[in-house]
């Protein structure tokens, strides 16, 4: 059994946001909900698809010093989702998976003087293999030493839909021994490689003891919301300036339930894509939809009754990941999200 600390409520202070030249005072009033940052490489731009360039990522911190948010260890953040308890409003979170050699060089020497918690997702596979572009199992020690918190991401970083369900145990498993092995425990949060999942690997999560998971689909975690597909702004060189950060970090939830298809591995390409919005927003004629197979800006979208939203997009994904993302505004200028990621297997992707 997983067994997370007890952390002391973070106080709520009056602060203010800069948007470009606009000053927005605001009250960091009790909030049940959190942004969360995604990163994997920083400096490294011979990968600029997974890379933060180190002066992104310095901005990236400025904005979090002097932009009025509370950043927060996500472990802390996921307790007090579950139990309900309050956050401060623009409470962020910063995650790095796969633990390559920069979150150490790079990232860990600026997060450590500017006093900030972060998650490294570690993939042991990559780590117990030695190779230079990795963490040693040393320099993850030393990062646990020092107070940053240590997340699961399976063994060997494979794209678990193509995997047997009994492989992606053992696989699990594996990991779960070489951390047992390597730091002393198991840790009690999940990320998905590659953020793919459906409901039978959700199942296996649940089962192990996991106490939450997080893809890589854009949105903000809240209270209520499914502690098995929490979701994260991801950052790299084409989507990391400083403007999309503060999207992120500002942005608010957009609730949702009866969400169709439930199951993140498509049977059907494209999807009959649709869900159910649990609150009452009164914009909802200026919501937007977005999907990756399909160029142009927005897709239509049609509501139906008061709060259901159905969209049907006319060109199918390709083969492996496929997203959806759908906003609408909010006040001072910030937006609610919700996005989706759905695996597209072989035989019915283009």
């Amino acid at each position: 059994m997983h067994i997370l600390s007890k952390f002391v409520k973070t106080a709520l202070m009056t602060t203010c946001l800069m948007v470009g030249s606009l000053v927005l005072p605001t009250l960091a009033l009790s909030a049940d909900w959190a942004s969360v940052i995604m990163y994997h490489r920083f400096g490294e731009e011979q990968y600029p698809a997974t890379n933060i360039k180190v002066e992104q990522f310095k901005e990236h911190i400025q904005e979090l010093k002097t932009g009025g948010y509370t950043v927060l260890p996500l472990n802390e953040i996921v307790d007090r989702l579950e139990k309900g308890e309050a956050l401060p409003d623009r409470t962020v979170a910063l995650t790095v998976d796969d633990a390559y050699r920069s979150v150490f060089d790079v990232a860990w020497p600026l997060l450590k003087e500017a006093n900030l918690p972060f998650t490294v997702f570690v993939a042991t596979e990559g780590v117990d293999s030695a190779s230079p572009g990795y963490m040693t199992w040393d320099q993850i020690r030393d990062l646990r030493d020092n107070g940053v918190h240590i997340g699961h991401h399976g063994h060997s970083h494979a794209h678990y839909p193509l995997l047997s369900i009994a492989n992606v145990e053992k696989d699990i498993d594996t990991a779960s021994a070489r951390f047992e092995a390597e730091l002393g425990f198991i840790p009690a949060i999940f990320a998905y490689p590659y953020g793919e999942y459906g409901d039978e690997i959700k199942a296996v999560i649940r089962k192990t003891g996991f106490m939450a998971a997080f893809g890589q689909q854009s949105g903000v975690a809240y209270s209520g919301h499914d502690r098995f597909e929490l979701p994260r702004f991801a950052m790299s060189e084409n989507y990391g300036g400083i403007g999309r950060f503060r999207l992120a970090a500002n942005a608010l939830p957009l609730r949702v339930k009866d969400v169709t298809p439930s199951d993140n591995i498509l049977t059907r390409n494209p999807p009959n894509f649709g869900f159910t919005i649990t609150e009452d927003y009164g914009n909802l004629k200026t919501l937007s939809c977005f999907a990756s197979s399909q160029t142009g800006g927005a897709v239509p979208i049609e509501k139906i009754g008061a709060s259901r939203i159905e969209v049907r997009l006319s060109t199918a994904f390709k083969t492996g990941r496929g997203r959806i993302n759908c906003t609408l505004p909010g006040p001072d200028r910030r937006w609610r999200w919700f996005g989706s990621l759905f695996y597209i297997p072989a035989a019915i992707g283009r």
